[in-house]
């Protein structure tokens, strides 16, 4: 590639240092004395994918190997995809410049159901057939992992491998099994054929789905001998599983710029409507001791001066006091600041309060996501008012002045009482705050709230259920905004369009693929953000693929009905979500995993919290 003429064009795009590379701490190899090329895609814009910590680590880690070069590519922005269009300039990685066709792997990352059509747009840019059937050996092989991959069927049509679970140990065996079948001159299809026989590997095209009359799946039906079931991955040991010491550090301001500790993996508490506290399970911590040491070498090595501790509630870790001691014995002394977010309500105290005073004061952002006890039954949420209050008592003390609570809208069994009843609890505390005669003197509170829409997802409990319609979710949004009287909240609400399209995708089968590829040539891109977003092409490619968006999305589903993802198995049973989802409908909640074993499936892994003296 002219690098001369590429930077000239570069300054013709929104924020250049998007597609410059050269950060601190990114790898850089000598192409001729790898066996193994792979670019990382993340599909969505540098500033985001620059803050997700998994690709981080997979970066890190197939780079300590000296046989392979990972190298990063983010999905160039609508204005820099114009410019690579109008001069012939292919997607290219950030380290060597060189395009991603001239690549063995091409990985991508799923985070999120929107970002499906940058796929595409990444693989046209790069010069990749877009359907796996039209790409011969001479081609990469697409792989993709993450969340999304929990139900990968919506892609299936262009991906050739997904990893399931996670990646530190599968990524690895996938590639060495790619440099043995390469060195003994066997296929592209004898690779996929043996790679389909590692645990965590699912190739799509050895599997044939057929269908009832009704739309329903009548079966999936693997070919040859490829597994009948495929079971994640995960890793077992926390403090022995790789980390890395450095981050490549952004020459532009990322959406999460700071550097990140990963403190567990996985959630006790089964909050019915979370996929992630499922399809990680069961939690693994890792210990005090490593927590400190990487994250004090991750400062060290990037220079940042903030610490955010990762996990899906990172007040449930069990050292989490100990831990923030010996930390801030150093982070004090460099200025560092700690950051911890997912605090849960129920466990804040004014031991950790102070703590976290001592680190960064700022709002305080907990998460009841319903208004009425109720809905937080049906959901299992397991706090009640009196804890929502009596944490926020215990703030406003300490001298917060602001706090965030995260709401969803359109949960299962949900009514107008429970809509008003967020009103209603964000009431109660600014009512709170006045009434303390230890409050801060002088100052205002504000209780912001920030309410989601609901998507049923795959592995949960709520799997079964439908989503509410567009005009429905509109209708409870203006309820809600009509209920609140007082300036002292703030409402902040998501557009619902996306959110349909969310659970259309979340729980679609490989019939949706054919709706991807006709949106995408429609110009359907970035369909994650606001200003790109364009529903009514999507409604014009459903149409045209004689596919019902609504059949996905809003039907309620049997429990005996074969889902997209039923030879995906990720250690949670169907007969436990059945029992979870029946728990859901009795209004009664079932206790986290440190308090009783719910016998979900995951305790067959015979880790974490699985095996933990209660």
């Amino acid at each position: 590639m002219d690098t001369k003429r590429l930077e000239q064009l570069l300054l013709t795009v929104q924020k250049p240092g998007r597609y410059s590379g050269g950060e601190v701490n990114q790898i850089v190899k000598d192409k001729s004395k790898v066996d193994v090329r792979f670019a990382f895609c993340f599909p969505d814009t540098y500033e985001i994918g620059m803050s997700h910590l998994g690709m981080k680590i997979l970066y890190s880690l197939f780079n300590e190997r000296d046989d392979i070069w990972c190298e990063r590519v983010f999905a160039p922005w609508v204005d820099a995809q114009k410019v690579m269009r109008d001069n012939n300039i292919p997607l290219y990685a950030l380290e060597s410049r060189d395009q991603i066709r001239d690549f063995d792997f091409v990985g991508f990352t799923l985070q999120y159901e929107l970002s499906y059509t940058n796929i595409l747009a990444m693989l046209e840019l790069g010069g990749i057939p877009l359907k796996a059937s039209d790409r011969d050996d001479s081609y990469p092989i697409i792989v993709a992992g993450g969340p999304c991959a929990c139900n990968p069927e919506p892609l299936s049509r262009f991906i050739d491998i997904f990893f399931l679970g996670e990646g530190e140990k599968v990524d690895l065996e996938v590639i060495d099994l790619y440099k043995k079948i390469k060195k003994n001159g066997g296929s592209k299809q004898d690779f996929l054929c043996a790679a389909a026989k590692i645990q965590g590997v699912y190739v799509p095209s050895l599997y044939d789905f057929t269908y009832n009359a009704d739309g329903t799946i009548a079966a999936i039906t693997p070919k040859g001998d490829a597994p009948q079931v495929i079971e994640k991955r995960i890793e077992e040991n926390l403090d022995e599983t790789y980390y890395p010491d450095r981050f490549v550090v952004p020459y532009i301001e990322a959406v999460h710029d700071r550097a990140v500790q990963e403190v567990f993996r996985g959630c006790i508490r089964g909050c019915r409507f979370c996929q992630a506290g499922y399809i990680y399970r069961p939690v693994r911590e890792k210990s005090a001791s490593v927590v400190n040491a990487q994250a004090r070498a991750l400062c060290e090595n990037t220079g940042y001066d903030e610490m955010s501790l990762s996990s899906l509630s990172t007040s449930d870790y069990t050292q989490l006091e100990p831990m923030l001691d010996e930390m801030l014995s150093w982070t004090e002394k460099g200025k560092i600041a700690l950051s911890l977010p997912s605090l849960r309500i129920d466990n804040f105290s004014e031991e950790l309060m102070q703590k976290i005073n001592r680190l960064k004061k700022s709002s305080l952002t907990f998460a009841p996501e319903a208004g009425t006890q109720r809905l937080r039954d049906v959901i299992n949420k397991n706090i009640t008012e009196d804890d929502i209050l009596t944490t926020c008592a215990t703030a406003f003390r300490g001298g917060y002045t602001a706090v965030k609570l995260y709401f969803m809208m359109g949960l299962p069994t949900e009514t107008d009482e429970d809509i008003v009843g967020i009103a209603d609890l964000a009431q109660k505390i600014v009512d709170l705050y006045y009434s303390l005669p230890e409050k801060p003197k002088g100052k205002a509170v504000n209780v912001s709230i920030s309410v989601a829409n609901f998507v049923p997802k795959p592995h949960t409990p709520f799997q079964f259920e439908p989503q509410i319609t567009r005009e429905e979710m509109m209708r409870r949004q203006m309820l809600l905004k009509d209920s609140i009287k007082s300036k002292k909240i703030t409402f902040n609400y998501h557009e619902n369009k996306t959110s349909f399209l969310e659970g259309v995708f979340a729980r679609g089968d490989r019939r949706l693929g054919a709706v991807i590829e006709a949106a995408y040539k429609r110009g359907c891109c970035f369909d994650g953000w606001d200003e790109c977003f364009q529903l009514e092409k999507w409604l014009e490619a459903f149409d045209e693929c004689g596919v019902s968006p609504e059949f996905y999305a809003n039907r309620l589903r049997s429990f005996d009905e074969i889902t997209p993802w039923e030879h995906l198995d990720y250690r949670i049973t169907k007969e436990f979500l059945i029992r979870e989802n029946m728990a859901a409908h009795a209004e009664c909640t079932t206790p986290n995993c440190r308090e009783k074993c719910a016998n979900c499936g995951a305790n067959s892994y015979k880790r974490g919290v699985c095996i933990e003296k209660r």
